[in-house]
């Protein structure tokens, strides 16, 4: 492992579900930055930072993952949802040996974190106590005695146990608590098929997907990192036989094209002569796993060849 990889979390780890409306939270910054280089997963980070809360341009943990995200990282086995208002109820009921323990470790946090400060504080005195010494010790050319002669050393040293510890604020909640068991998870997040196909296809093949909102699709889907390269596509799930507004397709194309992007559109192959027996070969996915277990998706990408 190089000195910029964070290493991996113990897996597999747990991915918070916020109600009431279902969201998908991941609190622990060590677990963002390896699911991003590891496993190309993006999420948005919805976070204010605690320097600068009343901006919103550049946000902080948590991260929120889409869906598709979500689901993705269960199947692979390497996370758990967790019922986060459920598993909070039933893990705060602390003995008070335990919760003064965990008290004492934020306050020596807190102390080493103040204690760091006042270093730096003493070494920038220091180097700066030096460099005039050296400015006085140069030899005086008219002989004349300095009006801010006077010894360069600190009147006073600050004892460390008068330091007032920092109040530190603990970006997770384990500890104190333990971390929910992978025993306890709960239900798959709920995925549309063809959205979740697409997804899943294109994610086998390396590619990052952030949502798609600002450009009117479901997945903007990049080669590679988002922090080194832009987008190549605009991908919009459908289903197999399902009917495309040819006004739709113009739109997409055109306004891909226009943002130097190609419009993709992709789903599930479903095979046979007639509608009833596609439909019927997709009872037949449905009843092992929803239709989105490893089906075979096709793509095609639309471009406005006039602009």
């Amino acid at each position: 492992m190089t000195a910029h990889e964070s290493p991996a979390p113990d897996l597999p780890f747990p991915i918070f579900q916020v109600s009431p409306k279902i969201r998908y939270l991941l609190f622990d910054i060590q677990t963002v930055t390896w699911l991003r280089r590891t496993h190309n997963i993006l999420g948005v980070l919805i976070g204010s930072l605690p320097q600068s809360p009343q901006q919103n341009v550049f946000l902080g943990l948590p991260l929120e993952l889409q869906p598709e995200e979500a689901r993705l990282l269960v199947e692979k086995g390497v996370a758990y949802i967790v019922d986060d208002l459920k598993s909070h109820q039933k893990a705060l009921r602390l003995p008070p040996a335990q919760l003064e323990e965990h008290k004492a470790n934020v306050q020596k946090e807190g102390l080493a974190a103040a204690k760091a400060v006042e270093k730096q504080k003493t070494q920038k005195t220091a180097d700066v106590l030096k460099r005039m010494s050296v400015r006085q010790s140069a030899p005086d050319i008219d002989g004349d005695e300095s009006l801010f002669d006077f010894p360069l050393t600190r009147s006073s040293t600050r004892n460390s146990t008068d330091l007032v510890p920092y109040s530190m604020t603990p970006a997770t909640s384990y500890p104190p608590i333990a971390p929910p068991s992978s025993r306890s998870s709960a239900p798959l997040p709920k995925v549309s098929g063809s959205s979740y196909a697409l997804f899943k296809h294109l994610h086998s093949k390396g590619y990052f997907m952030s949502p798609g909102l600002r450009f009117g699709c479901q997945f903007s889907v990049y080669p590679g990192d988002p922090l080194r390269f832009h987008s190549h596509f605009l991908a919009t799930s459908a289903d197999w036989d399902e009917e495309i507004d040819l006004l739709d397709i113009v739109g997409g194309g055109r306004l891909g094209t226009g943002v130097k992007k190609g419009w993709l559109i992709g789903g599930v192959e479903r095979k046979g002569p007639n509608k009833e027996e596609r439909q019927r070969s997709v009872q037949t996915t449905t009843e092992s796993d929803d239709g989105i277990g490893n089906p075979n998706v096709r793509t095609f990408c639309i471009e406005w060849g006039g602009m």
